[in-house]
């Protein structure tokens, strides 16, 4: 039995087949592909494009530098890497979702400084300055960046009534948030600079709030409308009202120049009249006694006798046509009268009744 397994062993190993061996020509294909392989992958993997809104951050055995400059560059294959990133302008949502436009509600609700809920919508626009540090710095730089500026909008609305924020604070708002998050953006240095922020839309949370806010409106609107006209009212009515006080107080000066001028005449008549009654005292003297009597008994006639055989009849009335008991005396052929000069002296005058009628005769 063993020999029978020798047996079958040799034959065995005489039937082995042989492998064939490989010709040089095989040997120079496979080393043309080979090389052609390898030139393929340095030709590919050599050089890169920089676009004008791009830049590139070049990595040689794990340190990273920045290629800004546009066009084509070259690199070593398997030992340098390239990674670029978009230098434009962009932007992401606060509050709302971009592409259906839906509210979010934990990030755009806030609360005003007089305690009211707002919606308020924000637009984020931001760029990447330094593509090594937003790549190396921060697994989410964009991310953080949404942080602080959600942190710094709920810091700065909370400032701010809510009148403010939905009317007429919107750009001191926005100008307040970019600054702040300008600020705390310097010290994190992940690479992004903020350009710009803007609010959306802002608006109470529910339609209920929204109607009163609605009222509360329109009852400005009116306030304002109301203001406006009375101020154009009034601005129509002043100037009239000026130029009428201007007519009145002109009117005034013009009486009182008058008064004044009458006056300064009555003194002037006055001063003159007296500089005549001092120069005859007792002349005026009796005159202001004559006047003051016709004043008390003006309706009176009064028969004075001095003594001498002189009388006066006040007053001086003529007798012409006149008879009567009580108008004649001892002396009643006789009458008097007084003459006032030009320079205010008085005249006594007496002459007798027969007198007068020869030179009437005689005429």
């Amino acid at each position: 039995m063993d020999d029978f397994n020798m047996n079958m062993g040799n034959v065995r190993k005489r039937w082995k087949p042989r492998k064939p061996k490989m010709g040089k020509g095989a040997k120079r294909a496979a080393a043309v592909i080979i090389v052609v392989a390898v030139v393929g992958i340095f030709a590919t993997d050599c050089t890169y494009q920089i676009q004008e809104q791009e830049q590139a951050v070049l990595t040689t055995f794990g340190v990273p530098k920045a290629v800004t400059e546009t066009g084509l560059h070259f690199k070593i294959p398997l030992i340098q890497k390239v990674q670029k990133v978009n230098t434009t302008i962009q932007g992401f949502p606060i509050g709302y979702q971009e592409d259906s436009n839906e509210v979010v509600a934990n990030e755009g609700i806030m609360i005003t400084s007089d305690y009211n809920f707002i919606d308020v919508d924000f637009f984020v626009e931001y760029r990447i300055t330094e593509p090594v540090k937003y790549l190396y710095t921060s697994q989410e730089p964009v991310e953080i960046l949404k942080s602080i500026a959600q942190s710094c909008i709920r810091t700065v609305i909370a400032s701010y009534s809510v009148d403010d924020v939905l009317t007429t604070g919107k750009s001191e708002i926005q100008a307040t948030i970019r600054e702040m998050i300008m600020e705390k953006m310097e010290e994190q240095d992940v690479g992004i600079q903020l350009v710009n922020i803007t609010i959306q839309d802002s608006e109470p949370p529910t339609q209920e709030v929204m109607r009163a806010f609605k009222a509360v409106e329109t009852a400005k609107q009116g306030k304002e409308t109301a203001v406006n006209n009375a101020n154009k009212y009034r601005n129509e009515q002043l100037p009239e009202a000026e130029a009428q006080a201007d007519q009145i107080i002109q009117d005034a000066e013009a009486a009182k120049q008058v008064r004044i001028n009458e006056a300064e005449a009555e003194v002037a008549r006055f001063n003159a009249m007296y500089e005549e009654y001092v120069k005859n005292p007792e002349v005026t003297k009796l005159r202001m006694f004559y006047e003051t009597m016709e004043d008390v008994l003006p309706d009176m006639k009064l028969i004075i006798d001095n003594g001498d055989g002189t009388q006066k009849v006040l007053p001086l009335d003529s007798f012409v046509g006149e008879t009567g008991a009580g108008d004649v005396s001892s002396g009643a052929g006789q009458t008097s009268g007084n003459t006032e000069n030009s320079d205010g002296t008085v005249e006594e005058s007496s002459t007798s009744e027969a007198e007068q009628n020869g030179q009437g005769g005689g005429q």
